[in-house]
């Protein structure tokens, strides 16, 4: 059965093929609005399991996988950052702090649902704000959760981090195979 990662983003199509070669990604347009109740910690599976609807409603006959990577400081989701005073705000924000990446997946299959959230837990150094405001002035964080790249740049911020690498980069490339086989034996 061809599989349907409902996902735009160039990092997760990258870690997919740590999983398979075949597979198509495409955008879906689905209304990513959470419901003003959600825990934040349950918002990414949220997400991910509207991006599979969607994705699945364009392609039925396929397994789809719907994925979204929130970062979560406290009870705080830090999205991707609008502006240059938000990524300043928000990294500093995370400066000398232990903060989770969630990354909620969705794997439709023959109309059944299995979704799932992997959680990271990721700790900065205590950061100048010289190497903060260094940092916002780079092209890097402007499209990333939490407004950092782990596999990049950002990688120069991090402490260390407790969890699975590639689900702070936005796909959990070992649990997502393991789930993944799950569902197609479904």
């Amino acid at each position: 059965m061809k599989i349907i990662l409902a996902s735009a983003s160039p990092r997760r199509r990258e870690l997919m093929r740590y999983i398979t070669e075949d597979f198509e990604a495409v955008s879906t347009d689905c209304d990513e609005t959470l419901p003003d109740d959600i825990e934040p910690k349950a918002a990414s599976e949220y997400l991910a399991v509207l991006k599979a609807k969607a994705g699945a409603e364009k392609h039925p006959n396929c397994i789809v996988i719907g994925c979204d990577t929130t970062v979560i400081l406290g009870s705080e989701i830090l999205g991707k950052p609008k502006d240059k005073a938000q990524c300043i705000a928000d990294i500093s924000k995370l400066s000398g702090r232990t903060h989770q990446v969630i990354t909620g997946c969705c794997i439709i299959s023959c109309g059944k649902i299995r979704s799932f959230s992997e959680v990271t837990d990721v700790t900065f150094r205590e950061l100048t704000a010289a190497e903060i405001e260094a940092y916002a002035d780079t092209d890097e964080p402007y499209d990333k959760a939490g407004g950092y790249g782990i596999q990049g740049l950002g990688s120069a911020l991090i402490s260390h981090i407790d969890g699975d690498f590639f689900n702070v980069v936005g796909l959990p490339v070992g649990r997502l195979f393991n789930e993944l086989k799950k569902a197609v034996s479904l």
